[in-house]
């Protein structure tokens, strides 16, 4: 079965950041069968009418996992990573920390999304994730992912910074994509 999408601008009266529209066109045998979805999508998000992106990066290991050593690739990093730097104390990098470095970015980006939402401004939102690399019968794993968040935002009371820091936790794509590790949030406003 064939599927195309089509995607649309909002109509007029729309508010363009809070809505999307697509056609979704099936062949079924000779016929072709047209339905149209509208969709109200949370209001932080404005698609401009285009599909998300993807993102590329490539490694490379060379050797044994013991002896051997490898870079990984994307944008403009390039980073070194060998056995120590990834299960001991070594010099590069490691998967786990570059996993640290999506969380903590992602989860900043989706806070702020939420308080934008809410029509604040935040001034700053530092999150710090520690990623921490255990064991079971299959092999190493990570276990849990500590987030550690302050945010400074004028406005913004407890309550409403709790609730929001608690669905960013669980909303943004990489807390979703690690979703099998525990993740502890600690986050703080500032005053």
């Amino acid at each position: 079965m064939e599927r195309e999408v089509i995607q649309t601008a909002p109509p007029e009266d729309a508010d363009d950041a809070g809505y999307f529209s697509c056609l979704l066109v099936k062949n079924i045998s000779e016929q072709f069968c047209v339905l149209q979805v509208n969709c109200t999508i949370q209001n932080f998000f404005n698609l401009n009418n285009r599909i998300m992106s993807v993102r590329t990066a490539k490694s490379q290991w060379n050797g044994t996992l013991k002896d051997g050593k490898g870079t990984m690739n994307f944008s403009n990093y390039s980073g070194p990573y060998t056995f120590k730097s990834r299960f001991e104390e070594g010099t590069g990098t490691n998967p786990e920390e570059l996993v640290g470095a999506a969380h903590s970015g992602c989860y900043s980006m989706f806070l702020a999304a939420l308080i934008g939402g809410e029509g604040l401004n935040p001034e700053s939102v530092e999150t710090t994730a520690k990623v921490h690399l255990g064991k079971d019968e299959k092999g190493p794993l990570v276990t849990t992912i500590e987030l550690d968040c302050q945010v400074k935002c004028e406005g913004l009371s407890q309550e409403k910074f709790e609730e929001l820091a608690a669905a960013a936790k669980e909303g943004c794509p990489i807390s979703r994509l690690v979703a099998a590790a525990d993740i502890k949030l600690s986050a703080t406003l500032a005053g």
